[in-house]
Formats: structure tokens, C-alpha cells, sequence
């Protein structure tokens, strides 16, 4: 979810929370799950967001979107600053879902038809942010059907501490929290 480089990599127009996802380690924890998923044929998806530059398809309706948008430079599609962080891919038979609008990737994109068509019962999530975007992913999965597997060393948000609030009080009765290391073990077993 939105580990491209104008969101946490060297073009991110989030500072604070590109720091939060350093220290969490999203980028090299997604890396590693997607290095053991691709070769056990498990899809991959990246869930971006991205503007058009005449804003068309994009709906100014909340705090965050009008926000972003006062720079007109903000992830336009076609630039740098929306492509995925290096180590990620996307490689040939990985996936990539654009958004044009909203803060989660479900609605307005063709992600669950696609996952549906790729017979996916189950969804991980990895990305930013945990109190957003992840969260979003989360409950639009629930509602559609999927099970949910959330990979807590491979999410950020801000601030720090309310993250990590939503991490155990919210997403524990939406999805299965796990690490990196324990899901690898399970795609091993």
C-alpha cells in the first residue's frame, strides 16, 4: 500500500511519516515477503496512489486530499514520485493498482476484481499508513470477504504512538496480525 517514492522513498512529500516507515522497516520487509511470495506463485499487488495533473477523477472531499493537492507537483501520474520503491518491482507478473481518488484502494480500481479473478481468499497487507490507507485496505477487504493478514513489521503510520494504538486495538478484530518471520515460516511449511 503506497511504498512508492513520493511517499516514503527519496521524492516523499511525508517527511515524518517516510521516516516512520524507515524505522519500521516497510520497505525492506515487503521486499523480503515479496521475494518469497513471487516464486510460490502468491499474486503481488502493488496499491498506489497517483493524480492526473488536471485533477480529473480525483474529488476534493476531506482534509488530507485538499492537503495534498495544494502542491500541484503532488504524485502526478507519469512521475517519479509515483513509482514503486526500487527494491519492490514491480516485477513482470506483479500487479499494479493506481488510484485516483480516496484514501484506500478498493473503491473506483479494478483490485478486487482482479484478486477475484487470481482466486485470492486471503489478503496481506504491508505499506502506509496504518492509521489510514492500511486501515482502509483492511476494513474494504473484510467487507468484500477476504481475510486479512496484516504484517506489522512491514506497516507505518503517524504519529508513532497512535499507529501502534490501531495496530492492537483495531486491527486485531479486523485481521490476523503477523511478522515478516512468522509468515515466511508459514509459506515454508
Amino acid at each position: 500500500m503506497e511504498i512508492q517514492r513520493g511517499v516514503v522513498g527519496d521524492l516523499s512529500s511525508f517527511p515524518q511519516l517516510a521516516a516512520a516507515a524507515e524505522r519500521a522497516g516497510v520497505v525492506a520487509n515487503t521486499a523480503r515477503l515479496l521475494a518469497a511470495a513471487r516464486p510460490l506463485g502468491i499474486p503481488v499487488v502493488h496499491c498506489t496512489a497517483e493524480f492526473r495533473a488536471d485533477r480529473a477523477g480525483t474529488t476534493v472531499n476531506c482534509q488530507l486530499v485538499a492537503a495534498v493537492l495544494r502542491n500541484p507537483d503532488h504524485l502526478l501520474a507519469g512521475t517519479a514520485a509515483t513509482e514503486l520503491m526500487a527494491p519492490l518491482g514491480p516485477e513482470p507478473a506483479d500487479l499494479v493498482s493506481p488510484r485516483l481518488h480516496g484514501v484506500s484502494p478498493f473503491s473506483g480500481t479494478s483490485l478486487d476484481t482482479w484478486l477475484r479473478n487470481l482466486g485470492v481468499g486471503t489478503v496481506v497487507a504491508t505499506g502506509v499508513s496504518v492509521n489510514l490507507g492500511v486501515l482502509g485496505l483492511a476494513i474494504e477487504a473484510v467487507n468484500l470477504g477476504y481475510q486479512v493478514v496484516v504484517v506489522r513489521d512491514a506497516v507505518a503510520g503517524l504519529p508513532y504512538d497512535y499507529a501502534e494504538a490501531v495496530l492492537d486495538n483495531t486491527f486485531p478484530l479486523i485481521s490476523t496480525l503477523t511478522t515478516v518471520d512468522a509468515l515466511l515460516e508459514a509459506w515454508s511449511g
